[in-house]
């Protein structure tokens, strides 16, 4: 795996800074290692694709997604490569992180920690472990 190249640090720069409430509100819960010691970043290039959050230690990208997301086949592409490049995923509704926080972050931990391992694809999470894809 490559580094990002200029552009693509270009383009996660200017994504930081249009984050909207809810990722802003999980920005100020992950930052400085405030989430049971995990680093986490921002907008980390997966080229062609950007991460909305992710912890490189444990190769977990946590996206906060808003209705419009909502059977995408855009987001199950995207997942699918991210996936195939070792990454797993966590979807989380954006009304999750701005109404219970405690539950959001407690299930970023499950899954940090190994204690969420399989597919869960319903309603109000989807999460997907690395591999190849479904």
């Amino acid at each position: 795996m490559r580094g990002p190249d200029k552009q693509a640090t270009a383009r996660a720069r200017s994504l930081r800074q249009v984050d909207n409430d809810a990722e802003a509100r999980l920005w100020s819960e992950l930052r400085n290692r405030r989430l049971n010691g995990f680093k986490f970043v921002r907008q980390l290039a997966i080229v062609p694709y950007f991460a909305d959050f992710a912890c490189r230690e444990r190769m977990l990208v946590v996206e906060v997604d808003g209705s419009q997301h909502a059977g995408s086949p855009y987001d199950r592409r995207r997942d699918d490569f991210m996936r195939s490049e070792g990454w797993a995923i966590v979807r989380i509704w954006n009304m999750d992180v701005l109404n219970d926080m405690p539950a959001v972050l407690e299930t970023l931990v499950a899954i940090l920690e190994g204690r969420l391992t399989e597919t869960v694809d319903c309603r109000d999470l989807r999460y997907f472990p690395a591999g190849s894809g479904q």
